[in-house]
């Protein structure tokens, strides 16, 4: 039998939780407020049952005993995910850079996928794709 998850969760680090929040709300997300931790961490309602979970670099570490990536240096993981349109890929992305966000990456149309993407106020990636 094949393990499926009843509920998905990725923690990112972040310098400052509540400029992180006030930019993923400018993309138009939702937040769980029943996640966030006083000002240590608020959690990005992906999907109904997905959730991106910014923590603030300190409570982060104590989540592991690796040293924390310095994402101006390095690239730890790539958030992809897929919207309901071509349009709406490049107004996220358009709406990110907008917002202190930076493009990283030429929009890319594969006929089948269309994708852009975008590194957030702390230096991670989104790659953001329709079909």
């Amino acid at each position: 039998m094949a393990l499926t998850a009843t509920q998905f969760f990725v923690n990112l680090h972040v310098r400052n939780v509540k400029q992180s929040v006030a930019f993923f709300t400018g993309l138009g997300f939702a937040f769980d407020m029943r996640f966030a931790l006083e000002e240590k961490s608020a959690c990005i309602v992906i999907g109904e049952k997905t959730f991106v979970m910014l923590t603030t670099e300190d409570f982060f570490q104590t989540l592991t005993n690796k040293e924390i990536v310095d994402t101006n240096k390095h690239a730890q993981l790539t958030i992809a995910m897929f919207v309901e349109s071509r349009e709406k890929v490049d107004e996220i992305v358009k709406t990110a850079a907008s917002l202190g966000g930076k493009i990283v990456t030429e929009p890319e149309d594969h006929g089948f996928m269309y994708q852009w993407g975008f590194q957030d106020l702390d230096g991670h990636l989104w790659a953001i794709g329709a079909e």
